[in-house]
Parts: structure tokens; C-alpha cells; sequence
């Protein structure tokens, strides 16, 4: 027995050496809005204007209630226009091509004129009941989960298409190149042109929001308030646990270049910014 522990504590401190070392990565926290933000539930950067767009959801995140909309807040987190659009039902994932911004609004995925805030189009997704986070490719073709009844719908030029069907808890999106990296609850996935998929990594919750660091890696959310740093190899790291604080941490937005994370926190009411630092 004495050579068996003699024997297996090294290798057990090894084992934890090696733990604590994979982590990699951390956040610090640079600032937060007041809790003014109407149930924000994704951000959206526009570094040439210094401005996080911001989605409200207003109320009950699936009810068409009309009190949500769309608000503008500085890189520095100082509150620009609370009122940028106004009138949705219950504002959620964003997505922008040129002037427009495209917004996933229940059923409906509205077009904004970026300029003005004003809504020029909605277009509606039959049979659409929860749509949630869109993406929209160097194209311009818009996609959008639906995760009440799992289909990823696909928008070009106006004309809607199902480009997959049961994805179980599909939410966070984002296009790629020719490829549509997927949140499918804890699976984190992509599909290629044709809808084939592949499993990149598991988390150990539903997944939210997903954005690339930009060297194949990818920052994901959950709703709960975990934020995780995946490698392009599947190595899952936790960078935040807000979870106990109850302070969700829903669709984020990600400057590549600055290495900043812009948090939507849901009933917390406010966006919070956090510098993604290498130990």
C-alpha cells in the first residue's frame, strides 16, 4: 500500500499541475453600463462608429408585447440612445450587411435602416415561434435559429428557405467563409453548404452566444451566466461563472482586435465589458 500511494502522488500532483495550467486564458473587467438597458440580449459592435448596438427585449422574452427595440451604447459604455428603435415585440439575436441591420423579433426578422434606426421591412418566417440569433454571411444571405421548434431558416434576397431542421436547443450563430458554426444546447457545431454537420466541442451548458477570437478559437455563452473559451481543437475553457450572482450572460459581441468582450446580462439590465487576457 505504501508503494502504491508513493508511487501514484506524483502522478496525482502531476495531474493538477497539469489542470491548473491548461488554463490559458482569463477576463478582466473594464466597465458597466447602469442598470438602464431594457433586458439587453445581444450586442453588436460597429468599431467604425464606436458603437455596440444592443437589443431590448423589452419584456417576457416570448411574448409580442411591442416594448422592444434597439439601443445604442458607446465603446466606452457610456449610454448614447436607449431609443435607437423602437416598437418590437421582443428583440433578440442581430446581424448587419451594409446599411441594414437585421434583427430576430419572434416570428418576424426585421430590417433597420442603420442610419436612422427606422424599420424599412419585416420579414416573416412561417411557422416561426422563438427565432433567436442571426448571422448573415460576406454575401449578405441572413440565418436564423429558431429555437422553439429547432430549424435554422435561411433569408437571400428576401426569399425564405429551412436550411436545417432538428437542431435540438439551436441558438447561437455564426457564418464563416462557407461554413455556419452552430450552438445546438451544450453542442457546439458547424455545418458546411450543404447542411453537414460536425461537433467541434461540448460545454457544460446550453449555449447562447458564439463569436470567433479570430485564430480559430471561439468565446461562447451561456444563458446561466458561464462564459467559455474554445479551442479550434475542442479544449473548453471556463472564463466566468456569474451563475451563483444570477447574472446571465446572454449573445455577446467580440473586438478581434482589442481583445474586448461586450456582455449582454439579460435581467441584470446592463452590458458589461471584460479585456480577454493570455496568463
Amino acid at each position: 500500500m505504501k508503494h502504491f500511494f508513493k508511487c501514484a502522488l506524483p502522478a496525482l500532483l502531476a495531474f493538477m499541475v497539469q489542470g491548473v495550467s491548461a488554463q490559458t486564458h482569463r477576463l478582466e473587467k473594464l466597465w458597466e453600463t447602469d442598470s438602464v438597458v431594457r433586458v439587453p440580449e445581444s450586442v453588436l459592435p460597429d468599431f467604425k462608429k464606436q458603437i455596440l448596438y444592443v437589443s431590448e427585449i423589452g419584456g417576457n422574452s416570448n411574448t409580442a408585447a411591442g416594448k422592444g427595440g434597439v439601443a445604442k451604447i458607446g465603446l466606452d459604455g457610456k449610454i448614447i440612445d436607449l431609443d435607437f428603435t423602437t416598437d418590437l415585440n421582443s428583440a433578440k439575436g442581430m446581424g448587419r450587411f451594409g446599411d441594414k441591420l437585421y434583427v430576430a423579433d419572434l416570428s418576424e426578422l426585421v430590417v433597420i435602416d442603420i442610419k436612422t434606426g427606422k424599420v424599412i421591412n419585416k420579414i416573416v418566417i412561417d411557422s416561426a415561434k422563438v427565432l433567436n440569433d442571426v448571422t448573415v454571411d460576406s454575401k449578405g444571405v441572413v440565418y436564423v435559429s429558431d429555437s422553439k421548434t429547432f430549424k435554422i431558416h435561411r433569408v437571400e434576397k428576401g426569399k425564405v428557405t429551412t436550411f436545417l431542421t432538428q437542431v435540438t436547443g439551436v441558438n447561437g450563430l455564426k457564418a464563416i467563409d462557407n461554413d455556419l458554426y452552430i450552438m445546438s444546447g451544450p453542442k457546439f457545431m458547424k455545418a458546411d453548404s450543404k447542411g453537414n454537420l460536425t461537433q467541434v466541442a461540448t460545454i457544460t451548458c446550453n449555449g447562447d452566444g458564439l463569436e470567433p477570437v479570430g485564430n480559430g478559437d471561439f468565446l461562447i455563452t451561456c444563458w446561466a451566466g458561464h462564459i467559455f473559451y474554445v479551442s479550434a481543437d475542442g479544449k473548453v475553457e471556463v472564463l466566468l461563472d456569474s451563475e451563483a450572482q444570477k447574472m446571465s450572460t446572454a449573445d455577446l459581441g467580440y473586438d478581434t482586435v482589442n481583445h474586448i468582450l461586450y456582455v449582454p446580462t439579460f435581467f441584470s439590465k446592463k452590458v458589461v465589458a471584460y479585456k480577454l487576457v493570455n496568463n
